[in-house]
């Protein structure tokens, strides 16, 4: 009877077992065989690595250089002067609207300025009195506490008129006896484009409401989508490369501002915003963009030749000649990492300076499985 195999001796517990070598195996080619397969080499390079990652993205306006104009009393719009697209300067009226509110306030403050000028007279005459001693010190007290509550009235409808957008020249100028106006000037809060326009003339509009939208196109916010695998070589700080198909040639350069905190669990993508400057206003909001971001790796790695790998069934290999003119090869399990510059870096397996097989190394594999 066939003796039991006898299986190999475990190693003992807490003894520790030699580091893994790299699985080879030799294949043996014929010779006669070796002039058809056009053999050709390449060794290992050692160099840094880098990622190159491509997203799409589109343009986007700099949302804080986007600003909603909204009128600061409801009333009914009489005048917009500017249109969509039109370039406009900060302070430059843009709008008008007739309201109620600031006619109501602009009386007000009237009323209060011509009691306070009352009071103030009469605080002059009790403080005559009092030092000749035809009134008491206790009528002085209560006509000065009646003229500090006529003061701060003053001061209150001041404010109110100064919300509703008056300079103190155009407050002043109602204390001449000139008629209040009820309309409300709408100027412009920066220099920009108007690019939004919800407002016609005789609308009737509400505090707060938006009128128009100028943005300020000179910065504008690249957007893009990128895959959470990407993260180690996309994020804040990392440089980006922007091209267009509109501009074919012209590349724009910017850096990584932020990057959402949240993956969209549906996509497994963040978004990235790249602020731009936009000389000339060629980036139109909405434009489709590519975004190239590039991660340049520090320290030297090995990059094998992306010919040079075969995949079998238990992973990568690669095919080193041991001695080419009698058919001789090994073949050697690698393990790889990213792709770059034609190749793969290599994680295991190979060392910069390892001489590999690349031109024909398809044809090793088949002899391989073969053998």
């Amino acid at each position: 009877t066939a003796a039991n195999p006898v299986p190999a001796a475990a190693p003992f517990r807490g003894e520790e077992a030699a580091p893994a070598k790299p699985q080879e195996i030799e294949v043996t080619v014929p010779v006669e065989s070796l002039d058809r397969m056009h053999l050709q080499f390449a060794k290992v390079t050692g160099g840094t690595m880098s990622t190159e990652i491509r997203v799409p993205g589109t343009v986007q306006p700099n949302a804080y250089r986007e600003v909603h104009v909204t009128p600061i009393a409801g009333g009914v719009v009489t005048q917009v002067s500017v249109e969509l697209g039109q370039s406009v300067k900060r302070g430059q009226p843009i709008a008008q609207v007739l309201s109620k509110d600031l006619s109501e306030a602009q009386t007000a403050f009237v009323g209060f300025e011509a009691e306070l000028e009352v009071e103030h007279k009469k605080l002059e005459r009790t403080q005559e009195l009092v030092r000749i001693g035809a009134a008491s010190r206790e009528e002085l007290e209560r006509v000065e506490a009646d003229h500090r509550v006529h003061a701060a009235h003053v001061q209150e409808a001041r404010q109110k008129l100064i919300l509703l957008g008056m300079e103190e020249a155009q407050i002043e100028w109602l204390n001449t006896g000139q008629t209040p106006s009820a309309y409300i000037s709408v100027p412009s809060p920066i220099d920009g484009i108007v690019t939004a326009r919800s407002v016609n003339l005789g609308q009737v509009v509400g505090v707060g409401q938006d009128l128009l939208t100028v943005t300020d196109l000179s910065s504008v916010w690249i957007e893009g989508n990128v895959l959470e695998d990407d993260f180690s070589v996309v994020r804040a700080g990392s440089g980006a490369t922007i091209t267009t198909p509109a501009y074919p040639g012209r590349i724009y350069r910017g850096v990584v501002d932020y990057i959402e905190p949240r993956v969209d669990p549906q996509t497994r993508t963040a978004k990235v915003r790249v602020t731009l400057q936009n000389p000339g206003l060629a980036l139109r909001m909405g434009m489709y963009v590519d975004l190239t971001f590039t991660n340049v790796q520090a320290g030297k790695v090995a990059i094998v030749p992306k010919a040079a790998i075969q995949a079998v069934a238990s992973g990568n290999v690669a095919y080193l000649p041991v001695e080419v003119k009698d058919g001789r090869f090994l073949q050697r399990a690698v393990r790889i990492g990213e792709e770059t510059r034609g190749g793969f870096r290599v994680l295991e397996g190979l060392t910069a300076g390892d001489p590999v097989v690349t031109e024909g190394s398809v044809l090793l594999r088949a002899e391989s499985l073969r053998q």
